[in-house]
């Protein structure tokens, strides 16, 4: 009797400890759901009675700190068994004894007290009988002003090497999207500052844009100069989630943002915050960053009010990662093997996404599009969600023209009159219709020759020729490389520029003129240096 009370004594205080260890590592923010932005010192003081209730003997009937063992393991699915007080769905579990901390998500109850959970880093090492401690919330993440400049993964962690990200707020990457009353039934164009998007695939703010584009056509400066004009144009915050993509990309992304400023190490003006979960992690981690992400660009939305710009690289990885976990769960796969829940975990993601009372979140989501096939459900369940499609062309990139936005191919849902105004409207299809007239021009030009076209054709062909390298523009991330000074262009002058160059007050200017510059003013300036020169 008496080593039967000792044992049970020493079981007791072992679970104590462990619970208090548990406590100061998860992330206690997270315990009052009624407030979902919970600054730290508050809820530290809030969590202290639930600690304390916690050093009770035997069944713990508090939120958080139950413990379990673990009971199977099936690569990145786990499962945990508890006593009791089992945790909530998505609720966040901590493996004990690790020197690498693992975090557990769970995702279904499967009776006789077990819970089956989704692992958010490898499970090699992990054995039967390991103990366990519910966090008694979901996985929370460090959210706010100093998380800009630093890179954290799936679980809010730093992966810079440059210390822990100390801030004065955490939240749970799941939430509910914003209520119909908050929602702002507004139309508003975002303003880049760059012409070919601004003029015919204008941004909404709020809105969400498909990004398509091969490797090496410019996705990376302009994802970049986005950032950066966002910074400068609405002193707003960009998040760049990477998703399921190569880590060695991550790693020049990072590199690149630092050399042309948009993250500066030397004192707190970055721009951008960065979340990665590549493609080596787990499919839980490729599955819950884009939702890191999003709760990181949610904070700057909902409590400083901003224009926030959200970036997902790539969004299809997102699907694919949700496909591998449906697929551990044991769920029927649905059609071509995706998860059955496929439309849900999207749009409960998109509907995220948005324009509030506060401020917006306007998300540029890269596309992959499997075997370049259009009706495959991921990339078909993402289109039903775009406001605008950006499409960067290998073709016009060989012409040296950039940024290679296809002004044929990129659209927008917003190019409409009663949105953008009338003026912007028939300007954005006259520009659209002369270079169409080029297109269809190109095969009788390359056979017979300009000289067989009569003169409206020729005046169609200039004309086009000019607005198509007036389309190009020097941007400030890639003055390093091209020597040219960055131009952000208003969009008043951008409608006026090609305005003026559609009713021929520009043919007496060379083509020449119109490449790299900003606004009309610049090609002027550049067309008088021209003829000094010569």
């Amino acid at each position: 009797m008496f080593r039967q009370a000792v044992r049970s004594l020493c079981r007791s205080s072992t679970k104590s400890s462990l619970i208090k260890e548990t406590q100061k590592r998860l992330l206690p923010a997270c315990i009052s759901n009624s407030q979902r932005f919970v600054s730290t010192e508050v809820s530290k003081n809030q969590a202290a009675p639930a600690v304390a209730a916690k050093n009770a003997p035997a069944k713990q009937e508090v939120a958080g700190g139950s413990i379990g063992k673990v009971v199977a393991v099936i690569g990145a699915v786990v499962d945990v068994q508890f006593e009791s007080n089992l945790p909530s769905i998505l609720n966040a579990l901590e493996v004990q004894g690790r020197e690498s901390r693992l975090v557990l998500e769970v995702a279904q109850h499967l009776g006789e007290n077990i819970v089956r959970t989704i692992a958010m880093d490898g499970t090699e090492g992990l054995v039967r009988g390991n103990l366990v401690v519910d966090s008694g919330s979901p996985i929370c993440i460090p959210v706010g002003p100093e998380t800009l400049g630093r890179i954290m993964n799936v679980i809010g962690e730093p992966i810079d090497e440059r210390g822990p990200i100390i801030t004065k707020t955490k939240a749970p990457i799941h939430a509910e999207a914003p209520a119909f009353v908050e929602m702002s039934v507004q139309q508003e164009i975002l303003i880049t500052g760059i012409k070919v998007v601004d003029l015919l695939a204008p941004y909404a703010k709020g809105g969400k844009i498909g990004l398509f584009g091969g490797a090496g056509v410019g996705k990376t400066v302009l994802i970049m100069e986005l950032i950066n004009n966002i910074a400068k144009a609405h002193g707003g915050y960009s998040v760049f989630a990477g998703v399921g993509e190569r880590t060695r990309e991550g790693n020049d992304l990072y590199h690149e943002f630092m050399e042309t400023g948009v993250i500066n190490l030397k004192d707190k003006s970055s721009k951008v915050a960065l979340v990665y979960g590549q493609m080596n992690e787990p499919p839980g981690a490729r599955a819950r960053v884009a939702l890191t992400g999003l709760t990181v660009a949610e904070y700057f939305r909902d409590v400083e009010g901003q224009d926030v710009l959200l970036f997902i690289d790539n969004i299809f990885r997102f699907t694919q990662a949700g496909s591998e976990v449906s697929a551990l769960l044991g769920r029927i796969p649905s059609a071509v093997g995706y998860q059955p829940t496929l439309a849900t975990d999207m749009g409960t993601m998109q509907e995220r996404i948005t324009t509030t009372r506060k401020g917006s979140i306007t998300s540029v989501q890269a596309i992959y599009v499997p075997a370049d096939d259009l009706t495959d459900p991921a990339p078909a369940t993402t289109f039903a969600h775009l406001d605008a499609n950006t499409v960067l062309s290998r073709g016009i990139a060989e012409l040296g023209i950039y940024p290679a936005v296809d002004p044929l191919d990129s659209n927008s849902r917003i190019l409409d009159p009663n949105i953008v105004g009338q003026k912007h409207y028939d300007v954005a299809r006259s520009v659209q219709k002369i270079l169409q007239d080029y297109k269809s021009l190109q095969d009788i030009i390359a056979i017979l020759g300009m000289d067989e076209l009569s003169e409206e054709d020729k005046n169609i062909v200039a004309r086009a020729r000019k607005i198509q390298k007036f389309l190009s523009q020097p941007f400030q991330v890639a003055e390093i490389f091209t020597g040219h000074a960055g131009k952000l262009v208003q969009l008043e002058e951008n409608i006026a520029g090609f305005e003026k160059i559609l009713k021929g007050e520009m043919d007496h200017l060379p083509e020449v003129a119109f490449y790299m510059v900003g606004n009309l003013n610049d090609v002027i300036e550049k067309a008088e240096r021209l003829a000094k020169e010569t």
